[in-house]
């Protein structure tokens, strides 16, 4: 993660500085650090057993590992995974057993520290106000939002056929990366947005299946975790497309281009997998 700032290995793309070069090979670290955490957070909360049930030694202890990837995350500006990581600590600490009376001012403490950061310089203020009203800058902050919306509404309930949309072409800016979706209600519409959000709960349904059938706790919160990861950026990711939620750069899982990004989603479905096989076997073990 802290790679980004060395000259020569660092890689800037539209005024990000989130990648990396080396040998040759680009890719995002803070991607693979969503699936390292998830690992991390489980095996410590794992370790401290009864202990998550205290404040000081449980709640407090397990989060401060999340300062660390807070000021990684902090020095690459980037919000979105912020957001997507306090959110995953969050359900973990739930899952592993944590008092709800601890959990509640840890959540206020991030939301305060959110707004803080939103609102720390005029670039993330912009956005908040362009939320707003996209329309009170349509040729700059706001233009890509409102054509994602022009997308979405052009494309009515059945949408104007698969490849026929025109949006895609110079008016959505990289449309193939976070506005994905737009382009995909444009030409599929009202009824194949539905079936991508059918997908994902379906996902979502499956993974905490398998968490509440996992062997041990620790198979259940890495269930849990890799749910949770792949749910809430979909959540956020539709949310922001629609414009019910200001931008962020949050991708659409398996949908969105991204070489690193589908890395460590397929790495993290082999997790999943993983958890679910060891359960199945012992299903069908017990069944014998």
């Amino acid at each position: 993660m802290s790679l980004v700032l060395v000259p020569g290995i660092g890689v800037r793309r539209n005024d990000a500085l989130r990648w990396i070069r080396l040998f040759g090979v680009q890719f995002q670290p803070s991607e693979i650090m969503k699936i390292c955490f998830i690992i991390f957070v489980a095996y410590l909360i794992c370790k401290k057993g009864d202990k998550v049930k205290e404040f000081w030694n449980g709640i407090v202890a397990i989060s401060s590992s999340f300062l660390l990837v807070l000021g990684l995350l902090y020095v690459q500006d980037h919000l979105s995974a912020m957001m997507i990581m306090a959110v995953i600590l969050f359900v973990l600490l739930f899952v592993g057993r944590a008092r709800i009376i601890h959990l509640i001012p840890i959540g206020i403490a991030g939301v305060v520290g959110a707004a803080a950061y939103a609102l720390s310089s005029e670039f993330r203020l912009r956005r908040l106000l362009i939320f707003r009203d996209p329309w009170q800058d349509s040729l700059g902050a706001g233009w890509q939002i409102i054509q994602s919306l022009y997308a979405i509404a052009s494309g009515g309930v059945f949408g104007v056929g698969l490849s026929q949309g025109v949006q895609k072409y110079m008016y959505i800016s990289e449309p193939q990366n976070d506005f994905i979706l737009a382009t995909w209600a444009e030409e599929m519409g009202l009824i194949g947005v539905l079936f991508i959000i059918i997908l994902f709960a379906i996902f979502v349904w499956r993974g905490i299946r398998i968490a509440t059938k996992a062997q041990d706790l620790y198979g259940a919160l890495l269930a849990v975790g890799i749910t949770t990861m792949v749910g809430i950026q979909a959540v956020f990711n539709i949310a922001v497309v629609s414009s019910s939620m200001p931008v962020t750069g949050i991708s659409l899982p398996f949908c969105s281009y991204g070489g690193t990004s589908l890395l460590v989603l397929l790495m993290s479905m082999g997790l999943l997998l993983s958890v679910s096989r060891f359960t199945t076997a012992k299903e069908i073990k017990e069944e014998e």
